[in-house]
């Protein structure tokens, strides 16, 4: 009844539902994964941002790589604003999603080293190769409270280019910076949370959402739900290859019948 299904066209179908079956569930178990990855991230951030600030050099230090556990970090630092290193961000949008630049400026600590800080987003101009606008930072020395960041690089998804106008960058890195200013620059960056100038700016940057989850579920229990359609559609398949071939039998036999019967009317 079923020996159609060692046609080579049924072995092959056989062959490929057998392939989709696991591929659909490893991709299940990789959004699951991510949506592990997503909520153990937002949990990170969330108890980071809690934390109370300590001081940026006990986290880090020049060429250090700030670690996953610690980016979000709330930290202080205490120092002088180096405005004549005082760079822009290029390609940055605002927390309503207007194009514009970061502001990245040196503070020099009394120990002579520096910490990198991203004081906040201004609106460029019409032309983007001309340097914006930039407030001055506050004068003389500061204690500042930001969010510790780890160092951008190509690997995280901005493209670094050659040939910027002057004080322009396109990624928001120690070591490069360490270049230009001539004196060790701790890991990463600090974004600033305080104190914010009183007239909004340049635009402080808003708290890192930490609180959607995305689609990964979803995604997940779908790419499931289709492995488990693969054998279940295989055998209505299956059903209905024999449904068909049984009508058609019947057909020829009663076609064959009434060949056999036409003579002796």
């Amino acid at each position: 009844m079923y020996r159609f299904v060692l046609t080579r066209q049924w072995v092959c179908l056989t062959l490929v539902a057998l392939v989709l079956i696991p591929v659909m569930v490893k991709l299940g178990f990789w959004q699951y994964h991510r949506h592990e990855r997503r909520v153990a991230q937002n949990e990170l951030i969330e108890a980071n941002l809690a934390a109370e600030p300590v001081p940026v050099a006990s986290l880090t230090s020049p060429g250090h790589r700030v670690p996953r556990g610690d980016r979000w970090r709330a930290v202080t630092a205490t120092g002088r604003y180096d405005t004549a290193h005082e760079v822009v961000v290029r390609m940055r949008t605002s927390n309503d999603d207007r194009l514009g630049f970061h502001v990245l400026t040196p503070l020099l600590l009394a120990d002579g080293r520096a910490v990198l800080v991203n004081r906040g987003w201004v609106p460029g101009g019409e032309d983007s190769r001309s340097h914006p606008q930039v407030p001055p930072p506050p004068s003389g020395e500061v204690t500042v409270t930001g969010r510790l960041k780890a160092d951008e690089t190509s690997g995280s998804g901005i493209k670094d280019r050659k040939g910027l106008p002057d004080r322009q960058v396109m990624l928001i890195n120690s070591g490069q910076q360490a270049e230009a200013l001539g004196r060790p620059v701790l890991g990463g960056y600090l974004e600033l949370t305080g104190p914010l100038p009183a007239d909004g700016s340049p635009e402080g940057i808003g708290d890192p959402d930490h609180d959607s989850i995305g689609a990964h579920m979803a995604y997940a229990v779908q790419w499931w739900l289709f492995a488990a359609g693969v054998p279940v559609g295989w055998a209505v398949l299956v059903r209905r290859e024999r449904r068909d071939r049984e009508a058609a039998a019947r057909a020829a036999a009663a076609d064959a019948a009434g060949r056999e019967t036409a003579p002796a009317a």
